[in-house]
């Protein structure tokens, strides 16, 4: 190997492994900057939060469960698997001294959700290279990486992303299984193990998954490329077996009932009751139309590389038919969200990034492949900026947390032991036991709504975080107001040209600074001065139903000062 070759080779290398952290870092990225959940996300986190702060109960157990965990208190429609929350807790355990805060510990635990599904997402690049080729996997990560709605979620705690890191393990194995020879033990091997993660995620963590493993086997069985004794058979025993023993061991535990299966419990409430379209319903053609484009982002991908893959290749059509029966089978129910078929997206990138190798290894070849080449350039780049915007916006949606962090800023006594109501947007909108930090504080999210009608409910608060002011009864006063994100508009004012949360800290209040007067000299050159701002709307109030004590005034302005100076959502009233 001459000396340019061998530098060019090193360059290469160097080149992967910095692809290679693309994915987790952008994970992180995304799980840093909008450090809050939503009630999607609700009881994983909440449950992650019980078992890594208060252990588990295994004495005492009833009345340890109820005075601690707060699915006692707020169990829900259906009961929910424990056993995701339960291996987070388990892996943050050792790493808990180590964090200061039990809002870092919150990060840690999503992050722990991150980086597994980064690896697995790493794992389906390894098998896109040994079906399709280095620079296809090399695109496989670009593809994935510009794509929002992954990055963001990957790290939250919603069912569907702990059933993502089995599905991906078993796409994997499916993809290795479909690109090298089918009768060789070792494809048998990683079909039997496919069928098992893909079983296993189906049992503990979604119903839906079971429908993607049918239709896997159903093309498997078509083909004749899979032994219904030998592998179709064992995998669905052992993947039955060990998602019953686990699920029911542990949920019944946690729950206090026995036998429990939560996820059978949530079909049939969902499926068979057909309550899930109590959340509404979407037409037919919404996962193809709507869902799958807005999940793939880059249009190039599915307007062109998807076509163009499945078109040349015999391996991209045994990926892409068993994916899309999955959609089309799980399109005849009435209740559509795009997280119910979010599996399928690595899938499709995997297919795409086939094209995608195909032409950038041609680009010089004709002047087609040229343009081919630039185009995907350009899609992907745009892609990626896309993705980010829709990050910086994402970290405006959070009033709840935000409102609590300031609340727990603009009041400098802990040791008092205040009580604070915490809303129903509040709560839906970041706030978790994570944000409970106030150890003499006592936090209430009761929403009954009878009992808020009353006076003598809300005597017993000192702080509410509401919604709507006028539905607090009593001499309360506005203390501080979180807005969130409402619209884009192109006549805005000097603080919505770019509004930050605290998350952003004294850079990003820099880096508003200088933006905003860059702005402003500019618009001076634009017709009607027209240029996009981020209007925001009032959406959690702070209130108190005493003000505090004369001496503590100036401290809490002062806070306040330094809290409004680093956040641009937030403001006096």
């Amino acid at each position: 190997m001459s000396v340019s070759n061998h530098y060019a080779w090193r360059a290469l290398q160097i080149g992967d492994a910095i692809l290679d952290l693309l994915i987790p870092s952008l994970i992180l990225l995304h799980g840093v900057l909008t450090p809050y959940t939503k009630v999607e996300e609700s009881f994983n986190i909440q449950a992650a939060h019980d078992i890594l702060i208060h252990g588990i109960p295994f004495s005492n157990t009833t009345s340890s469960l109820a005075a601690d965990y707060d699915h006692v208190s707020y169990p829900g429609s259906v009961p929910r698997t424990f056993v995701g929350a339960a291996v987070l807790a388990g892996l943050a355990g050792p790493f808990k001294k180590f964090f200061t805060s039990k809002e870092s510990l919150q990060l840690l635990v999503r992050a722990i959700l991150g980086l597994g599904n980064a690896v697995s997402l790493h794992f389906v690049k390894g098998a896109v290279d040994t079906a399709y080729g280095k620079t296809a996997g090399r695109w496989y990560i670009l593809l994935q990486a510009s794509q929002f709605h992954v990055m963001f979620y990957a790290s939250r705690t919603l069912p569907n992303m702990f059933a993502f890191l089995l599905t991906n393990l078993a796409l994997r194995n499916l993809i290795l299984a479909k690109a090298v020879a089918w009768k060789t033990e070792r494809s048998s091997k990683r079909r039997r193990l496919a069928l098992y993660l893909l079983t296993v995620a189906g049992v503990i963590f979604r119903s839906e998954v079971a429908i993607l493993l049918a239709a896997e086997t159903t093309y498997l069985l078509y083909q004749q490329k899979v032994s219904l004794k030998k592998e179709i058979i064992p995998a669905g025993i052992a993947g039955l077996t060990l998602g019953l023993l686990t699920t029911v061991t542990i949920d019944s535990f946690f729950w206090q009932q026995w036998p429990l299966w939560p996820e059978w419990a949530g079909f049939y409430y969902n499926t068979v009751l057909g309550k899930s379209s109590e959340w509404g319903t979407s037409p037919i053609h919404f996962y193809f139309l709507n869902a799958l484009p807005r999940l793939l982002l880059n249009p190039t991908t599915y307007l062109l590389l998807i076509p163009l893959s499945i078109a040349s290749s015999t391996v991209s059509r045994d990926i892409f038919i068993p994916q899309t029966a999955f959609i089309i089978l799980y399109s005849l129910l009435p209740h559509k969200e795009w997280r119910f078929i979010i599996y399928t997206v690595p899938a499709f990138t995997a297919i795409a990034s086939s094209s995608a190798g195909h032409i950038w290894t041609r680009r010089t070849k004709s002047t087609l492949y040229t343009f081919a080449s630039l185009l995907l350039l350009s899609t992907t780049l745009l892609s990626f900026l896309l993705s980010l915007g829709s990050l910086y916006v994402s970290t405006l949606n959070y009033p709840g947390g935000q409102a609590l962090w300031l609340l727990h800023r603009l009041e400098p006594e802990y040791r008092v032991p205040y009580k604070i109501h915490l809303g129903n947007l509040a709560t839906q909108t970041g706030i978790t036991k994570f944000q409970q930090t106030r150890r003499t504080w006592k936090y209430d999210k009761s929403d009954n709504q009878t009992a808020l009608l009353e006076p003598d409910f809300w005597l017993q608060f000192e702080y509410a975080l509401a919604e709507n002011p006028a539905r607090v009864i009593g001499p309360w006063q506005r203390y501080a107001t979180v807005s969130s994100f409402a619209g884009i508009t192109f006549n805005p004012d000097e603080d919505e040209l770019l509004p930050l949360t605290p998350v952003f800290g004294d850079w990003g209040h820099s880096i508003q600074e200088r933006y905003v007067k860059a702005v402003n000299v500019l618009r001076q050159f634009v017709p009607g001065q027209k240029w996009p701002g981020i209007k925001m709307k009032d959406s959690v109030y702070i209130l108190w139903r005493e003000p505090p004590v004369r001496e503590n005034v100036n401290v809490v302005r002062s806070v306040f000062a330094i809290a409004k100076s680093n956040v641009g959502a937030f403001h006096k009233i």
